[in-house]
C-alpha cells in the first residue's frame, strides 16, 4: 500500500488559484494553523475561504509564529463564514478588512454555524441542497429560492463542495485514517468528507494497523495527503504547554485592562453626576 505521508510543500502543490478552501477555525484547538501558514507561503490567489469563524489569533500567538485566516486576506476574493472578527483580540471587521468590501475586491457571505456545516454535509453526501427556515423575512433571503412546505416558509441552501479541505487531527496512520482529540474534532470530519482534495496535519503518524479501529473518526478514503507537524514548530504538541500559557496570560491581561477601563468610566460618570466628592 502506498503511503500518503508527504512534506507540506508537496501537499500544497495541488492547491491552485481560484480554489475554494474549507477549514475548521475556532481558536488554536482543532484548527490547521500549520497548513494556514503553508497556504500563505504557497501564494495562490483569488481563493474562496469557507470556515466557521474568520478572526485573528491573539497578538501574543502571532508573535510566537502562529498563523490565522486573516493572514490569507491578500489572497482571498470571497469569505463564507458564520462569524467575522472579534473585540477580544483588539480587532474588528473594519480594521483587518480595510476597505476591500467597499472597493468590491472582497465578498463576504454570512451564514450560521449550523447552516454552514449542513451545506458541507450536503456536499459530502452528494445532495443537491436543503430547505432551511433560518433567515426567512430578513435580508438573508435575498436572491434565494423560497418555498412553503406544510405551511412553513423555507429558503434553499445549496451544497458546499470545496476544492481543498485543510483538517487537523491528533494521530494518523500512513493511509490517512484519523483520530481526533476531544472537542478539537470540530468541523474537521465533515470538511474532509466534503472536499475533493484533503490535507491533514497531525501530531503523530503511525503505521497501518496501529490505530484502534474504534477510535478512527475519519477513514483514510477521505484523506489525500498527511503532513506531520515538526516538533520544533509552534503548532506541535511539544509546544502546546507554552501556547496555553500564552493564551491564558493574554486573556487575563485583557480582562484586567477591560475591568480597569470600566471602573474608570464608572468613576467618571459618577463624578459628572456629582456622586464623587
Amino acid at each position: 500500500m502506498n503511503s500518503k505521508v508527504c512534506t507540506v510543500a508537496e501537499a500544497m502543490a495541488e492547491v491552485h488559484d481560484g480554489d475554494m478552501i474549507a477549514a475548521h477555525f475556532w481558536g488554536v484547538a482543532g484548527s490547521p494553523g500549520y497548513l494556514f501558514r503553508a497556504l500563505i507561503e504557497r501564494g495562490v490567489r483569488d481563493l474562496t475561504v469557507c470556515m466557521n469563524n474568520f478572526l485573528p489569533v491573539p497578538p501574543t500567538l502571532g508573535e510566537m509564529g502562529f498563523a490565522d485566516p486573516t493572514g490569507l486576506l491578500p489572497q482571498i476574493r470571497k469569505i463564507i463564514t458564520a462569524f467575522m472578527g472579534t473585540r477580544a483580540f483588539g480587532s474588528m471587521n473594519a480594521e483587518f478588512l480595510g476597505t476591500r468590501v467597499e472597493d468590491g475586491t472582497l465578498e463576504i457571505e454570512s451564514t450560521t454555524h449550523g447552516v454552514l456545516i449542513e451545506r458541507l454535509h450536503a456536499g459530502a453526501m452528494g445532495l443537491g441542497g436543503f430547505y432551511n427556515p433560518i433567515g426567512v423575512g430578513t435580508t438573508v433571503e435575498k436572491g434565494k429560492e423560497k418555498r412553503t412546505i406544510d405551511g412553513v416558509e423555507y429558503l434553499f441552501e445549496g451544497p458546499l463542495r470545496p476544492d481543498v479541505g485543510l483538517v487537523k487531527a491528533a494521530r494518523a496512520d500512513t493511509r490517512g485514517n484519523l483520530v481526533y482529540r476531544g472537542s478539537a474534532r470540530g468541523a474537521n470530519p465533515v470538511i474532509a468528507m466534503a472536499s475533493r482534495y484533503t490535507i491533514a496535519e497531525v501530531f503523530e503518524i503511525v503505521e497501518l494497523g496501529e490505530l484502534d479501529p474504534e477510535m478512527v473518526v475519519t477513514p483514510g478514503v477521505y484523506i489525500d495527503r498527511i503532513v506531520r507537524i515538526p516538533d520544533d514548530d509552534p503548532y506541535s504538541l511539544k509546544q502546546r504547554p507554552e501556547t496555553i500559557q500564552a493564551i491564558v496570560t493574554y486573556a487575563l491581561t485583557r480582562l484586567a485592562e477591560e475591568e480597569a477601563a470600566a471602573a474608570a468610566e464608572r468613576a467618571l460618570q459618577e463624578d459628572r453626576q456629582g456622586g464623587v466628592q
